[in-house]
């Protein structure tokens, strides 16, 4: 999981993860990685459009999203 938030940290490709919230709600996010922490990540959240702090425990499953340009070539 780190390498992949690595990943985008360096390459500011946005990533789709499925988060389990403190509450214990599970939901579907589009981030951008700004800072990776031991314990967690601060990212820019395009869905609330403001940063957020996830627990890198709690994060279910991560991917890459392709750029439509990537999609296209």
């Amino acid at each position: 999981m780190k390498t992949m938030l690595l990943k985008n940290l360096e390459e500011g490709t946005p990533l789709e993860i499925i988060y389990l919230s403190e509450k214990g709600l599970i939901s579907q996010r589009r981030i951008s990685v700004l800072e990776i922490h031991e314990n967690n990540i601060r990212a820019f959240c395009l869905l609330r459009q403001t940063k957020r702090t996830f627990k890198i425990s709690n994060i279910l499953s991560a991917r890459l999203i392709q750029s439509r340009y990537e999609q296209i070539g």
